[in-house]
């Protein structure tokens, strides 16, 4: 029998890899679950509900033990996958770009391990993309949090006492999070506008009811990879895009930043210049800050307020701050995973398909070795 082991995560870390939705489903396909007792507890899983759908609650050295597979939300310990099976398989979100040292040595365990995040964006691979579906909740999240911060109403109120005029949103990157957070500044009735360099989302934009900013210059015209990307793009351009939006962050109330490139450091979208030219009670959320943030003056994971009275919002973590949500949502994505290219169904055995693309695009490490191309002239 296919063991499947589960611990609690860090401390700043309250989101799950398993959901008891999800540990029916892996029994059902022959598999036991472990699960570190009061893992799932900041995520509101219970023992009591994983014990229900089938999975056992023990201690952490007992989840571990011998284990098959590990999920994980985040990057393991070397010392909980030592404490695997040799060769088990480890699925999490690596992080595949930070701290090369670090997963050389997990790499070195032996273990199979596959990053989420490497993920193929294929129509097929749609319910396994953990990045969409914890961006999705991250872009919904930070309007929230933002609205809360601003202080003011966002839409616009006619009352016997005067107008209450409709707050102005500029969301900046139009990927998934981007789109979330057009939607719910779009709900909650702010005036909202946004902008990206890749000419796809200009429609994307309009749909959602708001206003799309850019220069719609040629570089523009091609400014997406054949991987749905925003490129870098040249210093003119950057020079000339810099001077639009300043011209119209200056007026917004809740500007919401998302532009983040997989594997380097997140460009810099909003300059000092801008962020002193904005009204006092203007909020900024920036979801890059993991990647350094979009702003001259963000501090990832922190608050700040500017002289001039702007709030810089950089969570570090925000799909977590809706921990249920974001757990049910990533738990689906590994249970989407494993069933389609793990599994044999029919025997019920662990059966991986080394030739299926997805199997390819995710794997990090096998046999001791980092084994995924775009790892391997990465300087160590």
């Amino acid at each position: 029998m296919v063991t499947i082991a589960v611990t609690s995560e860090s401390a700043d870390e309250p989101r799950i890899a398993v959901s008891p939705d999800t540990v029916k489903k892996f029994t059902a396909l022959g598999a036991k679950v472990r699960i570190e007792s009061g893992a799932g507890a900041r995520s509101r899983f219970s023992d009591d509900a994983y014990r229900a759908a089938g999975a056992e609650t023990v201690t952490r050295s007992e989840a571990l033990h011998g284990a098959d597979i590990l999920l994980a939300v985040r990057r393991p310990s070397i010392e909980d996958v030592a404490a695997l099976k040799p060769g088990a398989i480890v699925a999490a979100m690596i992080d595949p770009y930070g701290d090369r040292a670090a997963l050389a040595a997990l790499a070195g365990t032996g273990a199979t391990v596959f990053s989420m995040e490497f993920m193929p964006r294929t129509t097929r691979a749609q319910s396994m993309d953990v990045l969409s579906s914890q961006a999705n909740l991250a872009g919904y999240k930070a309007v929230i949090d933002g609205a809360a911060m601003f202080g003011q109403a966002l839409p616009m109120m006619m009352t016997p006492a005067g107008t209450v005029p409709a707050a102005k949103a500029f969301i900046m990157g139009v990927g998934v999070a981007g789109l979330q957070a057009i939607a719910t500044a779009r709900r909650l009735g702010a005036q909202v506008t946004a902008t990206d360099v890749r000419p796809a989302t200009k429609e994307q934009v309009q749909s959602l009811g708001a206003k799309f900013i850019a220069v719609e210059d040629d570089e523009f015209k091609q400014a997406q990879t054949a991987a749905g990307y925003a490129k870098p793009m040249s210093a003119e351009y950057q020079v000339k895009q810099a001077e639009l939006v300043a011209q119209h962050v200056k007026n917004q109330d809740l500007v919401v930043t998302t532009a983040l490139i997989p594997g380097r450091p997140a460009p810099k979208l909003i300059s000092r210049a801008m962020i002193e030219s904005m009204k006092p009670g203007a909020v900024i959320v920036d979801l890059a800050a993991e990647r350094g943030g979009n702003t001259e003056l963000t501090e990832p994971g922190k608050t700040i307020e500017t002289p001039n009275g702007v709030r810089i919002f950089a969570p570090l973590n925000l799909a977590g701050s809706i921990a249920v949500n974001a757990s049910s949502l990533y738990a689906k994505n590994l249970l989407a995973f494993l069933d389609g290219t793990m599994f044999d169904k029919k025997e019920k055995t662990l059966a991986v398909n080394w030739d299926d693309e997805l199997i390819k695009g995710t794997l990090v490490a096998k046999g001791g070795q980092i084994v995924h191309p775009n790892l391997q002239t990465q300087a160590s």
